[in-house]
């Protein structure tokens, strides 16, 4: 039986004329007729039919996501060795697992017993270019496909029926379920996809950055005669003059000055000083640009001041009632409004003309209350002018003194006139003389008497000091003795050896020496020194007591047990 390259049987020509409208193809026939009369070119589909769009390369059998507004409707699907049945519509959607980060492989399950690799290839190698796949024993495998967007459209085959043949036996036939599958492959290359685009941004944003960065200024040469005569050049130049002083800027701040160059760096330094004059010529230039545009400005807007002005009339003469009475309803309320929006602009434009005024007069007003000797003609030296100046400084310094010696005539003046009038003025400064000493006086006393009362608190405090560093002393040795007194533990080991030690010597009773005392205490314990016991035996006289024996030469010191003559004697 001859078929389509899809596998479709022509005695079903509306099978073949919905897959070629999916396509977007006019269906025909294999000898060039049509088969459905009312296929639209423009829609690329049939009335009735949802479209399926296939996004694969050659004749494919699945869509794309389709908006959920839209039914999806699935058909039988004939292959070489198989054939697909779908599910029932009205069954719910098959469950797929969260979908992992670059899933490029998929589980499908569900498969025939008797399913071979080039089975799986047949069905799936239509929905994209397959990688590898993986075969189980237990009826199931893994796809993995080229591209991530394949996935999607290998999962629109889950639920489908699958028979292999004609053939009904149940190991030919199964039910697929197709679901995401986690690789690690995938992730992997997931994650170097990720990592080229972030350093992508990273490149990208760089870019930006540098791209909005300001430029860095020019390095600064180092200094040598040859650079510093160049640079000589260069500040006389007007064009080149900011560059330079800049360099020369750096220099001195480097330190390059020395006695040798001194005269190079000062020649510079005063072809520099000579900008000045330029640099005010400039500035007043400019000075006077902008004044000429200030002016131009004021008369322009003093311009349109005046013709809003006649708009203004020309509202007003028409809401008379000559005029005014021949206008509807309507224009009169547009007349209204109109007239309203001109005059306030019109008052906005007046008070701006009125604020440049007030500024204008204010600084006239400024000029005038400044005392500034007039410029001199740019054509005059410097010298000479320094020598005008100081000219002018001269004679208002001595115009000053001339006013202060007239002024302190006119003070000798009056006090030769008020000479009758002084009389009664001393005997009131007398009177308050007075007063005022006898305040000093008393204020005098409470000064010494404070002061004897400070000298006594001195005393009382030294003498607390003195009863405070007694205080302090005896803490002191309080709390020596306090350290020199053994503790509990201390204690206890003490009455523990003179325990050891009494019976020791009760045993012995024409006594022994330390260091056989000693001896016979390190068996127990061999921390314990010479120095030790013999301060333990002479804290406790009343049980031990040393004596010496012997003559001359075999004179030895013996320390004996006495605890028991006192019982003896009572």
């Amino acid at each position: 039986m001859d078929s389509s390259p899809l596998g479709l049987p022509m005695s079903d020509p509306n099978a073949w004329a919905t897959a070629m409208n999916n396509l977007g193809m006019a269906p025909m026939g294999m000898t060039g007729q049509p088969l459905m009369s009312d296929f639209d070119p423009s829609l690329g589909m049939i009335p009735g039919i949802a479209p399926m769009n296939p996004m694969m390369p050659g004749l494919g059998i699945v869509p794309p996501p389709i908006s959920q507004d839209l039914p999806i409707v699935k058909e039988i699907i004939h292959c070489k060795s198989c054939t697909l049945f779908p599910p029932n519509p009205n069954l719910p959607p098959p469950a797929t697992r969260e979908r992992p980060p670059g899933c490029k492989t998929v589980f499908v399950g569900g498969l025939p017993e008797n399913a071979s690799e080039q089975l799986i290839m047949e069905v799936f190698e239509q929905c994209g270019t397959i990688s590898a796949i993986r075969m189980s024993k237990k009826n199931f495998c893994h796809i993995r496909f080229a591209e991530e967007h394949t996935v999607d459209k290998a999962l629109f085959l889950s639920g489908y029926r699958i028979r292999l043949g004609s053939s009904t036996d149940k190991k030919d036939t199964g039910r697929l379920h197709v679901d995401y599958a986690q690789a690690r492959d995938d992730l992997y290359e997931w994650e170097c996809r990720q990592r080229m685009l972030a350093r992508e941004e990273r490149h990208r944003r760089r870019i930006e950055e540098d791209r909005l960065r300001p430029p860095s200024p020019p390095p600064i040469v180092h200094y040598s005669e040859h650079e510093c005569s160049q640079l000589g050049e260069k500040i006389k130049d007007d064009s080149k003059f900011p560059e330079a002083v800049r360099v020369l800027l750096t220099w001195v701040e480097r330190g390059e000055v020395n006695r040798r160059n001194a005269n190079n760096f000062y020649s510079m330094i005063q072809s520099s000083n000579s900008h000045i004059r330029r640099l005010m010529n400039e500035k007043a230039a400019h000075e006077k640009e902008m004044e000429e545009a200030k002016e131009k400005f004021k008369n322009s807007l003093a311009g349109i001041l005046v013709q809003f002005e006649q708009i203004v009339s020309v509202f007003h003469a028409s809401s008379k009632q000559k005029a005014w009475d021949h206008f509807s309803k309507a224009q009169r309320k547009n007349l209204d409004m109109w007239r309203k929006q001109a005059e306030e602009i019109r008052n906005i434009h007046n008070e701006e003309l009125m604020g440049i005024r007030r500024e204008e007069e204010m600084e006239m007003s400024d000029d005038d209350m400044e005392d500034v000797p007039e410029s001199k003609d740019s054509d005059d030296s410097g010298p000479m002018a320094q020598v005008e100046a100081l000219r002018e400084e001269n004679d208002s310094l001595r115009c000053q003194l001339d006013a202060y010696r007239n002024e302190v005539e006119l003070l000798k003046q009056e006090q030769n006139k008020a000479q009758p009038l002084r009389s009664e003025e001393d005997s009131t400064h007398q009177q308050q003389l007075t007063f005022l000493q006898q305040a000093l006086q008393g204020m005098q006393k409470q000064l010494l008497k404070i002061r004897e009362d400070l000298k006594q608190k001195e005393l009382e405090l030294e003498k607390n000091e003195d009863e405070k560093q007694q205080l302090e002393n005896q803490i002191q040795s309080l709390k020596e003795r306090i350290q020199a007194f053994p503790t509990p533990h201390t204690l206890s080991a003490l009455f523990l050896s003179a325990g050891i030690i009494s019976t020791f010597l009760h045993v012995h009773p024409f006594g022994a020496s330390i260091e056989y005392i000693c001896s016979y205490l390190q068996r127990l314990d061999t921390k314990i020194s010479t120095t030790e016991v013999e301060t333990l035996l002479g804290r406790l006289p009343c049980t031990f007591r040393q004596e010496l024996t012997g003559v001359g030469a075999s004179l030895e010191k013996r320390w004996k047990f006495c605890g028991f003559e006192g019982i003896k004697t009572a």
